[in-house]
């Protein structure tokens, strides 16, 4: 795991460019913290701050083909580097390292912008040709890694993170609308958009070519695809059985190759069926030491430590739990949004980062966890819900098919279907987009745009006239329709939380924060090409989330684990901002009247009133705390831009504190 940064053009006088390199990844010094490299020829700039995993004596970046003209700065891991190597060196090829990322070179000497369909990893690649004078960015599959990149000056920049961009480009830390509206709707702005204007992220699975003339051209290499539903029962499946068969060896695979490293790798152990089983299956199928991680709350809400210690005991593993409190995620909030660079309604990715900074204080740099599971064999309850919906929706006037809701959800203590009346209600919004690809996700992006109520008037009335589930439907691929209900379920989630958040604030940024690289065996991409092509009935067993994985692992596991209804992590949101009803000090500064009045984003009463419900401990519903928690994010990245401010973000270490913020940028709509 890496940060890299760099330019195509010309933006400073000849001999200033390595201090401009330096500025930009000076910013990303959390993300390669072990040294730094740079490449700078006419026109073209390359930065790269290191944490070295692999080859770490002579893996240092940039790395070079033999003739010196094909150059790359990476982050992330190619896995699959070993098999790679073998076969170039059988074609001739000659390494002088034996990092992972020189066979991106050799890759692309024989293959050119095909070199990425070789890869198998987790990824963002900047490589320099001097001959064609071309600039190539790739991202991986699954938008593991961030790759951002913007325009100014005649000069094309990028960068791991907008941090770096606004180092150099100060004038361009203003935030979106655009990016702001989509970030209270699905939890995040929609790849290519960000929360920056100006600013784009490449999307997943997509590679970004621009030559020295600033013509550039935008391919995709790889995209989640399912087959028609009639065709969903592949001929290649003799039956279930055979399936988690072959599910098992594909998983052992994942894991093995995940596991490439030259520095220990632990693994997150949250107690769900997912992190347990990367676990299980690291004990079960190498000789790789076995080190786990969980973080704790006291809130039996939260708390999952009964079932972490539980594993911790089947599998016999050194373990190390963090317990988190309230406050702790309240003070170290500030410096997660920093990082995520982007508004976020959860508070969740918080305890996520302090656990990497104890990780690395572990001595750790590297850790396996169960995310993606979800997304790939249908996990969440949003599924099982949309299912239901669609049950019911061919007998809406039905009084018992609702009903099937109650067994939903029944780890949160405000649950939307513990009142009957409520779910139906709830539940009930949004039956008549049942024939479009965003059905299942109309309750939750409803619940989300509450938020909307709480903007500037200017603001709300841009939010009436933008249509949410037409733009998502507009990033979505033809013939998603054809798809089976469930197939179209898992691709939106897939393009909206998983890349949008799940991956960003909540993964990448909240580990890279603490210096450690976080790795998905669950998201190698021939495991979710081998999933798409299951069942569903395979994936969702009457309202049994994940079967055909239950069953793969179940020899692996404690029956607890294996037959234990999803529990989604979470942590909690508004009450962590206050301690015996008074708010942290920066908390109150922030939604004070003067303040909300400067910022111009928000209606001054309707948030006021919002922060004195949330003193009161009053917002317990999902609305009401996304709502807070994705105010407070936005106002915190107004007033501090990433990468504009050192050190004005608050919490650098566990259990401090800032209080002070400086002035308010422009925002531009």
């Amino acid at each position: 795991m890496c940060g890299l940064a760099g330019y195509l053009g010309h933006p400073v006088e000849p001999g200033a460019e390595r201090p401009l390199l330096q500025r930009m990844i000076r910013a990303l010094a959390h993300r390669g913290p072990d040294g730094c490299g740079f490449h700078v020829a006419p026109g073209m700039g390359l930065a790269h701050a290191r944490l070295s995993i692999i080859d770490l004596a002579s893996g240092d970046q940039p790395i070079h083909n033999p003739a010196r003209t094909v150059w790359t700065v990476f982050n992330g891991e190619i896995f699959n580097f070993v098999e790679l190597r073998a076969e170039l060196q059988a074609q001739g090829h000659v390494f002088y390292t034996r990092s992972d990322t020189e066979v991106i070179v050799h890759l692309y000497d024989r293959y050119g912008d095909r070199f990425v369909e070789h890869l198998n990893g987790q990824f963002a690649i900047a490589l320099w040709d001097l001959t064609r004078r071309r600039l190539v960015l790739a991202r991986d599959r699954a938008g593991i890694r961030p790759l951002y990149w913007t325009r100014a000056g005649g000069t094309l920049w990028f960068a791991s993170e907008p941090a770096a961009l606004f180092a150099a480009l100060p004038d361009r830390a203003r935030l979106s609308t655009r990016g702001l509206l989509q970030a209270f709707s699905y939890w995040a702005p929609l790849d290519p958009d960000t929360a920056w204007e100006g600013v784009q992220s490449l999307p997943p699975g997509h590679l970004l070519a621009i030559g020295a003339d600033g013509r550039q051209e935008l391919s995709r290499y790889w995209d989640w695809t399912f087959p028609p539903a009639a065709q969903t029962r592949a001929a290649c499946f003799s039956g279930i059985d055979q399936a988690v068969g072959e599910l098992r060896e594909r998983l052992v695979d994942a894991v093995r190759l995940q596991l490439r490293a030259d520095v220990p790798v632990g693994a997150y152990l949250s107690g769900g069926l997912d992190s347990s089983g990367i676990a299980a299956l690291v004990r079960g199928y190498t000789a790789t030491p076995l080190r786990t991680f969980s973080v704790a709350f006291d809130q039996p809400e939260f708390d999952e430590s009964p079932y972490q210690h539980a594993m911790v005991r089947h599998l016999g593993t050194e373990h190390s739990t963090l317990r988190v409190s309230m406050r702790e995620i309240g003070e170290a909030f500030p410096r997660l949004v920093a990082h995520a660079a982007s508004p976020v309604l959860r508070t969740a990715a918080v305890p996520l980062m302090l656990l990497a900074d104890s990780v690395r204080a572990h001595g750790y740099k590297v850790v396996l966890t169960g995310e993606g599971a979800d997304e790939v064999f249908g996990g969440y309850d949003l599924f099982k819900e949309a299912k239901v919906r669609r049950f019911w929706a061919r007998q809406p006037g039905s009084a018992l098919r609702p009903k099937l809701l109650s067994r939903l959800y029944g780890y949160l203590e405000s649950s939307p279907a513990a009142s009957p009346a409520f779910a139906a209600a709830f539940f009930g919004q949004g039956r008549e987009h049942i024939d479009r690809a965003v059905f299942a996700h109309v309750p939750r992006w409803s619940t989300s745009q509450r938020a909307f109520a709480f903007l500037a008037p200017e603001l709300r009335a841009q939010a009436a006239e933008w249509d949410a589930l037409a733009f998502a439907e507009s990033r979505l691929p033809g013939g998603i329709l054809d798809w089976a209900p469930l197939a179209r379920d898992q691709y939106v989630e897939a393009k909206t939380l998983l890349a949008g958040y799940l991956l960003a604030a909540q993964g990448d940024r909240a580990a890279m924060a603490g210096s450690v690289e976080g790795r998905y065996p669950f998201l190698d991409h021939t495991l979710i090409e081998f999933a798409n092509r299951l069942p569903p009935s395979w994936k969702i067993h009457g309202l049994t989330e994940k079967h055909i994985l239950r069953r793969a692992l179940a020899d692996l596991l404690p029956d607890r684990i294996t037959r234990r209804t999803k529990q989604p992590y979470r942590a909690p949101d508004s009450a962590s901002f206050f301690v015996g009803g008074r708010p942290l000090d920066y908390v109150e500064d922030l939604f004070s009247a003067d303040s909300l009045r400067h910022s111009g984003l928000f209606d001054v009463d309707r948030t006021t009133r919002l922060f004195a419900k949330a003193r009161a401990g009053r917002a317990t519903g999902f609305a009401d705390n996304q709502a807070f928690v994705g105010i407070l994010s936005t106002l915190l990245l107004q007033r501090s831009p990433p990468g504009t401010a050192p050190g004005s973000y608050g919490a650098g270490a566990r259990g401090s504190s800032r209080n002070s913020l400086p002035s308010v940028p422009s925002v531009s709509t």
